[in-house]
């Protein structure tokens, strides 16, 4: 996949605070990103895995244990769903 490259301007001292090294920041902010448009649903679970270098599967898990459902479902879909699993049963 063809890469651009974009520039992100912070004050050092809160750089400084929060990583150790400019690669260390670089992937954390790359991350972070990736994980919010896929919570938006901006980045599909594949294209987030494969922006990570990760397997599809284990960005699920990953984003899972970063507080981000793969199944994204409303309180009152999920009731439905529940009746309609309970009339079938």
């Amino acid at each position: 996949m063809p890469l651009k490259k974009i520039q992100l301007f912070f004050p050092s001292e809160v750089l400084e605070s929060l990583f150790s090294s400019y690669q260390e920041d670089a992937e954390i902010i790359k991350e972070a990103a990736v994980l919010e448009f896929y919570r938006e649903g901006k980045l599909s679970s594949g294209k987030a895995a494969e922006i990570l270098g990760m397997e599809r599967f284990e960005f699920i898990r990953y984003a899972g244990r970063k507080g981000i459902p793969f199944i994204r479902i409303s309180p009152e879909e999920l009731e439905g769903e529940v009746r309609l699993l309970e009339k079938i049963r």
